[in-house]
């Protein structure tokens, strides 16, 4: 009776969702690409019934860098299935492309009606699907039980916010935690939490953002442009809605030392791309788009108060040229970004209170020396401010947060062998 009425509500507001797209695709196009897919109708044929059809679902662009670590794990392993990539955000959609090869296929996950989820399944028949991080749908997990499909949550997180939101649904949220075939955790925190909510919990694996390597020549791009620059340069990665306001406020206090510094922002999100670059005009700043940059900065570029990292897939370059990064999501009550990439490109990090989302990782990042948590924005700014300063503590910084990324390798194998039990 309970998923019935979960399953009357989604498809009831399946016109509002249409809407919602439509609203969506105005400042991000992705969003308008295959809307169809969004309901479980497909123009691709049918794929066949021969058990080589390996499904990933990564919902948004973190998800999907998890899932390009882990499809190299797969790959490696089990070379004659087919994948196929699901999303549920133009961002992670956009990234996921460049990891398909010949005969893979990329759609966005179906809405949670019965209808969808079943018209899904039976079109691409697949022998497994995983699941990355936190995407735990009701009808999705019961369709595959009834389907005799294993799905499995890896690189699997629940935050104590997301906990309790289950737990008060937990009507809705056991059932789905329940059908899932085996659940491997990023934390035992993270384990305890999802044990609480019903999942099968087999194992704690670490995260399988660790594994990845940075795109090592957009690392020594960035650092070219470092040096040609000739002054130091912080970066504020993956900020949120609130934030890129509260920096441009703390670097005027700061006032001549705030203006010795190249200051890079980068969003969080591309459809906020024009309006960060309308606010930092607003605030009295000069402002450098890297959208419309050739090869590298010229000296107009140089000379701007900062600059705006409007470009996706260049992340590693964005790292590769900052001496230490803030780390967005962290200054509101937001949970925080993933600091791993910041560690495995070598740039210090400084974060503000809020970062439950990614607790452990946090936390060992400032117990190894790669990161520095502070109690507000202003104190992320000194704190950075002063690193910069004294190129021996940077680059002492630097050397730690290489070397913890380094230290927390191993997710993808310990899932791969996992997995082994699903695929031979």
């Amino acid at each position: 009776m309970a998923r019935y009425l979960y399953s009357l509500l989604v498809w009831l507001v399946q016109p509002l969702l249409r809407r919602k797209l439509l609203r969506r695709g105005r400042q991000e196009p992705g969003y308008l690409v295959a809307v169809e897919e969004r309901f479980g109708r497909y123009t691709q044929p049918a794929w066949p019934d021969d058990g080589r059809t390996l499904w990933v679902h990564a919902v948004s662009l973190g998800e999907t860098r998890a899932a390009a670590v882990l499809l190299g794990a797969l790959r490696e392993q089990w070379p004659a299935y087919r994948l196929l990539l699901t999303h549920g955000t133009a961002t992670g959609r956009a990234e996921g492309a460049g990891l398909l090869r010949e005969g893979d296929l990329q759609v966005w996950l179906p809405w949670d009606t019965s209808e969808a989820v079943s018209r899904f399944l039976d079109h691409f028949k697949p022998r497994l699907g995983i699941l990355l991080e936190t995407e735990v749908w009701p009808n999705l997990a019961a369709a595959c039980a009834a389907a005799r499909v294993p799905l499995v949550l890896a690189n699997a997180r629940l935050s104590e916010k997301s906990l309790r939101q289950a737990l008060r649904v937990a009507w809705l949220s056991r059932p789905a935690y329940r059908s899932l075939a085996a659940v491997w955790a990023q934390t035992q925190d993270d384990a305890t939490r999802l044990a609480a909510v019903g999942a099968p919990v087999r194992g704690v694996f670490g995260n399988l953002k660790f594994d990845a390597t940075p795109d090592a020549a957009q690392v020594a791009r960035g650092q070219a442009w470092r040096t040609a620059l000739g002054r130091p340069v912080i970066m504020f990665a993956s900020s949120r809605e609130g934030e890129e306001l509260e920096l441009l406020q703390c670097l005027r206090q700061a006032g001549p030392a705030a203006r010795e510094i190249q200051w890079l922002i980068v969003p969080r999100h591309p459809q906020r791309f024009d309006e960060v670059a309308d606010l930092i005009a607003r605030q009295g700043y000069s402002v450098a788009r890297r959208s419309l940059w050739g090869s590298a900065p010229t000296l107009v570029e140089m000379s701007a108060d900062i600059w705006l990292g409007d470009s996706l897939g260049e992340m590693a370059l964005y790292y590769g040229l900052s001496d230490a990064a803030l780390l967005g999501g962290s200054f509101a009550p937001l949970g925080g970004q993933n600091l791993i990439e910041a560690a495995a490109c070598a740039c210090p990090v400084f974060m503000g209170p809020h970062t439950f989302n990614f607790d452990e990782a946090a936390s060992l990042a400032q117990e190894a020396g790669a990161a520095t948590r502070c109690a507000d924005m202003a104190s992320a700014v000194a704190g950075a401010l002063a690193l910069v300063r004294e190129p021996g503590r940077q680059q002492a910084m630097a050397r730690e947060a290489s070397r913890f990324a380094k230290a927390h390798r191993g997710a993808a194998a310990r899932t791969r062998e996992a997995l082994a039990a699903y695929l031979g």
